[in-house]
């Protein structure tokens, strides 16, 4: 038997090895493009993901390299909520979901959309 645990890295935001596959296939036509991660207010938990692939990194953004084809735009105001956030890409029967380990997370809603943090 064994135990996985999530243990976070020291950047502010990792991916693994099928969302850097994921989002390398995503941008190959966008070359300098960024993915920029922030979050929105939403549902009934209060925080949403969203993810959107940009030219440029916003004033503030704090920029984390995940290797030559990938950067990621962290949003200046998500920086506290989103510290040590994996962010992963699983399928789930025939679809492909974004997925986020985020260790900042106290509680989800039922159905998904949002999140809170402490």
């Amino acid at each position: 038997m064994s135990v996985e645990s999530f243990v976070p890295s020291n950047a502010l935001v990792s991916m693994t090895d099928r969302a850097v596959r994921y989002f390398e296939s995503r941008l190959k036509d966008q070359p300098g493009h960024l993915v920029r991660l922030s979050t929105k207010t939403s549902g009934c938990t209060g925080y949403a993901y969203v993810l959107d692939a940009v030219d440029n990194a916003q004033q503030g953004d704090e920029l984390v390299k995940i290797n030559d084809n990938i950067t990621v735009a962290v949003a200046a105001d998500a920086i506290d909520v989103l510290r040590n956030t994996e962010i992963d890409y699983v399928k789930e029967g025939i679809n492909g979901v974004v997925k986020f380990n985020n260790p900042n997370v106290v509680n989800e809603c039922g159905c998904g959309e949002s999140f809170s943090v402490s």
